[in-house]
């Protein structure tokens, strides 16, 4: 594997981390889901971690700001497809404490990051 900056980075390791409590909570979702919620869930959250890779491989400030701002867009869609499946009574809140802060701290750390390439 490619040793890149963007790999040292806390945010690209939270989404990692992101990623792999997703694809566990998923794993008991409903058969009948698994070209639904399921697929759409496990792609938005990976579509954060590529999309902040992405971005970090841009010359361009404007480049990467456009790529953390699509990142950040990743997990605004997971986090509504987890409400989603909390409706769904597939998951239970008490259950994804550590997910939900994992999400919090990621959007925080990509804000601030978006907030860093717009000057």
């Amino acid at each position: 594997m490619l040793d890149l900056a963007h790999k040292k980075l806390d945010v690209w390791k939270k989404s990692l981390d992101f990623i792999s409590n997703i694809y566990k909570i998923t794993l008991s979702f409903p058969r009948e889901e698994q070209f639904g919620l399921t697929s759409q869930i496990r792609r938005s959250s990976v579509s954060i971690i590529s999309n902040i890779a992405e971005g970090f491989a841009r010359s361009s400030d404007i480049d990467k700001r456009r790529f953390l701002i699509i990142a950040r867009s990743s997990l605004v869609e997971a986090d509504t497809q987890i409400e989603i499946a909390l409706k769904l009574e597939y998951i239970v809140e008490n259950e994804i404490s550590d997910l939900i802060d994992n999400s919090n701290h990621i959007f925080a750390m990509l804000t601030n990051l978006i907030k860093k390439f717009s000057k």
